[in-house]
């Protein structure tokens, strides 16, 4: 997400680093620049100006002309306005009477959106009801209750043949009533283009509803049009909060700043992934950070507490510690990055690591395919070549490779890799800092992350070293 943004305010910023000193010409060159950027990203041209004039007038103050590093300061000066456009961490209002109005373009992703936010209730503890009132596209009835039986939460059908949705809408009630307490998430129809009539049902709907919370779900790649979409949703039904679909496939993101600029409204939360649970709490700061290159390792410990069972990262630590690690372990090992990486593969993982964006396009795919065919070899072995790896001769090799439908050279590479774990696993240093990462690597923020990275990436156990940065703490 925001790649392509990200670089080209990385040039601009990269310029101003350079100089010894800051003139008001060359913060204008940058300014410029960064206008630039932002436009190429589909932000809205009223939202890019305001935000590189308020940068702008900072920027060239005295206070930032004498400073030893203006070039950090104007960044900084850059992150925080970024952080103001974005708004404040706006918590999902689930108070009485509990319901939520899901709306948005056909396309979206709203009947998606609608499964993965009952997932993300569900995860604190909630009850989540999922209400289909989508009577005009397709299946999007038999969707929600396919997705609502995979989480195991409850799905209101209307009547087979209702056309109505202001009739739905009620029977909708009737049978919330019936299930008694619990957090409704009313699924409604949208269209291709907005037009008066999409406008005027939402509003009936919304009279007989009542929800205390009206969300616009808006693809994040909208583009331009972004502005006239949030504009109209929120005139016509007050729009509550936001929440951006599909930020994982578009490389500009535009639309997020703008929308969240023109409605005023807080953006609550992100989808980055087409799987039920990739759906993130929008964080301000942490955006702002990502946006900067400066990474989002706040994020990565979330989710490694997540995602990672601790008991079981103590075991195989242990194992690690007494150098008994075998091809079992390693399996676990990449399993447990596998949950780290759902959300966006390797690359996304790197792109919460500080100064990482430019390498996660280099590094993420290439490394993702690496796991799958080091996976696929591991599970062609027999349980006595995992737990016992060194009787895998030649013709044992053989035949894992034709099981895996891998070469023999990547089998050859794999032992090689394995051994050098065990010897680096013989000192003790080395072996902290494995045990380090598969606990998520919170004690060492990127660094304890690295070497379970470089380790299954087959590049040695090594990452390039971060850059510096700056570091902004909410």
């Amino acid at each position: 997400m925001f790649s392509a943004l990200t670089e080209k305010l990385e040039d601009a910023f990269k310029k101003l680093r350079g100089q010894a000193k800051i003139s008001e010409s060359n913060v204008a060159d940058a300014m410029q620049d960064i206008r630039m950027a932002l436009l190429e990203a589909d932000v809205d041209f009223k939202v890019a100006k305001e935000l590189v004039d308020a940068v702008k007038s900072q920027a060239i103050g005295a206070e930032v002309l004498r400073s030893v590093s203006p070039g950090q300061q104007i960044v900084k000066i850059f992150h925080d306005e970024l952080v103001k456009i974005l708004g404040t961490a706006t918590a999902l209002n689930v108070d009485p009477p509990q319901r939520i109005l899901m709306t948005g373009l056909n396309g979206a992703g709203k009947t998606t959106t609608s499964a993965k936010l009952a997932g993300w209730l569900k995860k604190q503890g909630r009850r989540p009801l999922l209400l289909a009132l989508d009577l005009y596209r397709p299946a999007a009835i038999k969707q929600l209750q396919v997705l609502g039986q995979q989480l195991g939460v409850p799905v209101f059908a209307p009547a087979e043949g209702e056309t109505d949705p202001v009739k739905a809408a009620k029977a909708s009630l009737v049978w919330l009533k019936e299930q008694g307490s619990g957090v409704a998430i009313f699924d409604t129809a949208g269209r291709q283009d907005l037009d008066e009539d999409l406008l005027a049902e939402l509003k009936k709907v919304r009279e007989v509803i009542q929800p205390n919370e009206v969300l616009l779900i808006a693809d994040a790649a909208t583009g331009q049009q972004a502005v006239s979409v949030a504009q109209k949703f929120n005139e016509a039904v007050g729009v509550t909060g936001l929440i951006m679909t599909k930020l994982d496939g578009d490389a500009r993101g535009g639309a997020l700043l703008s929308m969240r600029q023109v409605t005023g409204c807080a953006i609550k939360f992100l989808g980055v992934g087409e799987k039920i649970d990739q759906i993130e709490v929008f964080h301000p700061d942490r955006m702002a950070q990502r946006i900067l290159d400066m990474g989002d390792v706040v994020s990565l410990v979330e989710k490694a507490a997540e995602e990672i069972d601790e008991k079981e990262a103590m075991k195989l630590a242990a194992r690690m510690q007494s150098n008994q690690f075998d091809f079992n372990d390693m399996l676990q090992q990449m399993r447990m990055m596998k949950k780290l990486t759902s959300g966006g593969g390797m690359g996304g993982l790197l792109g919460m690591l500080p100064g990482m964006s430019k390498m996660k396009d280099m590094v993420g795919a290439d490394a993702d395919k690496k796991m799958k065919h080091t996976e696929a070899l591991i599970l062609s072995m027999t349980p006595k070549e995992r737990s016992r790896p060194q009787i895998i001769n030649g013709q044992r090799r053989k035949r894992i490779c034709n099981g895996a439908g891998r070469p023999v050279m990547e089998m050859n590479q794999l032992l090689k890799q394995f051994e050098m774990m065990k010897k680096m696993m013989k000192n003790q240093g080395a072996m902290m800092q494995m045990a380090n990462a598969m606990m998520g690597g919170a004690g060492g923020g990127g660094g304890g992350l690295g070497g379970l990275l470089g380790g299954l990436g087959g590049g040695g156990g090594k990452m390039p070293k971060m850059p510096p940065g700056m570091n902004f703490r909410s």
